[in-house]
């Protein structure tokens, strides 16, 4: 399987209905407008994915709802079947609360070393013909 450097994919089609947009969490400042940094397209999605896999319930303000329960799986043992939940719990978190993603493939392997789950996550962005990897490494801290 190919990795793409998704860091780099950005949708600036002109035939695109809608363009999506999102404040860049790093709060870096725009040098022009002295204002903070935005995100389009592509990497407010793929960020938004990355913040939706790390949130826990009731940690959104006013929407306790949103989140799951990754964070306490990841101190049960790590077994096939451990495996196939959290890419469950992964695949319903991202198509419940993130539309603008279409869902691929989700991969976790476990990582026996280091007691943690590397998960790969292909999408493809509405209104974007490329597909999008995101990978992160889940690991508890305590």
């Amino acid at each position: 399987m190919a990795s793409y450097d998704s860091g780099s994919i950005t949708n600036k089609s002109k035939r695109s209905a809608r363009i999506y947009s999102d404040l860049n969490l790093d709060f870096q400042q725009n040098t022009a407008t002295k204002d903070i940094q935005k995100m389009s397209d592509v990497e407010a999605v793929k960020r938004s994915v990355r913040n939706l896999i790390n949130l826990n319930h009731y940690e959104k303000p006013f929407h306790p709802e949103i989140g799951s329960n990754l964070r306490a799986m990841l101190f049960e043992n790590i077994t096939p079947q451990m495996t196939h939940v959290i890419s469950k719990e992964i695949d319903n978190l991202i198509r419940n609360y993130e539309p603008r993603a279409r869902l691929v493939q989700i991969s976790t392997m476990p990582q026996f070393d280091k007691n943690a789950y590397a998960a790969t996550i292909s999408f493809y962005v509405q209104n974007s013909p490329d597909r999008i990897v995101v990978e992160s490494f889940l690991e508890r801290l305590r």
